[in-house]
C-alpha cells in the first residue's frame, strides 16, 4: 500500500567520521519532526545513526535488516524474497564473487529504495560514501536509485545539512 508521505533512504558507510556521523543524526531528526518516513538497513554508521535521529525525532522508519536481529536490530523486516535476490544480482558488477551473507545485505538494499514489495520507491535518498561516489555496498542503493531516477544527495561530497535542506526546498520536497 502506498503512502503519500515523503520517504527517503538513509544509508551510508560504517566507515563515517564522527562529525558526518553528528550530521546524519541531525539530518535523520529534522525528518522525522517534518514527518517523513525513514527506510534504512540497520548497518553500523550512517545506518544507525539515521535511525537514532529518527528515533530522536519521534518518526516513522522502516528498517530492512538481511536476516533476524542484524547488528541487534530488533526490525520485523528481516527476510530477503526473491525477488529482491533477483534485483541484487541485476545491480551488483561482481554478483558471482559475494558470499551468501553478502548476497543478503546487497539485497535488502532494494527494498530500502523500492519498499517493501519492491513497487514503492522512496523520494529521495540521503547516504555518505567516503568517495561521495557508488562505492561499497551503499553503492547498490545508489545503483537502484540511479536506475529509477530517484534523487541522491552524497554528503560525501562536501554537503553540509543546510545545503541539503537548501537544495531539498528548491525541488520543492521540503515541506
Amino acid at each position: 500500500m502506498y503512502n503519500d508521505k515523503i520517504k527517503y533512504a538513509g544509508i551510508g558507510s560504517r566507515q563515517a567520521t564522527d562529525e558526518v556521523l553528528e550530521n546524519i543524526l541531525e539530518i535523520g531528526q529534522e525528518f522525522a519532526d517534518r514527518g517523513y518516513i525513514l527506510r534504512s538497513g540497520g548497518a553500523s554508521g550512517c545506518d544507525s545513526f539515521f535511525e537514532i535521529g529518527c528515533n530522536l525525532g519521534g518518526g516513522e522508519k522502516e528498517i530492512f535488516l538481511p536476516w533476524k536481529n542484524f547488528n541487534n536490530n530488533k526490525s520485523f523486516r528481516f527476510e530477503v524474497g526473491e525477488d529482491a535476490l533477483a534485483m541484487g544480482e541485476k545491480f551488483h558488477p561482481r554478483w558471482d564473487k559475494l558470499s551468501e551473507k553478502a548476497k543478503l545485505l546487497i539485497s535488502r538494499n532494494s527494498y530500502q529504495i523500492l519498499g517493501e514489495e519492491l513497487d514503492d520507491p522512496v523520494n529521495f535518498v540521503v547516504c555518505w560514501t567516503p568517495d561521495g561516489e557508488e562505492s561499497g555496498g551503499t553503492g547498490q542503493g545508489l545503483r537502484i536509485a540511479e536506475y529509477y531516477k530517484i534523487p541522491v544527495f552524497n554528503l560525501g561530497k562536501g554537503l553540509t545539512p543546510k545545503e541539503l535542506y537548501d537544495m531539498l526546498e528548491q525541488l520543492i520536497m521540503f515541506v
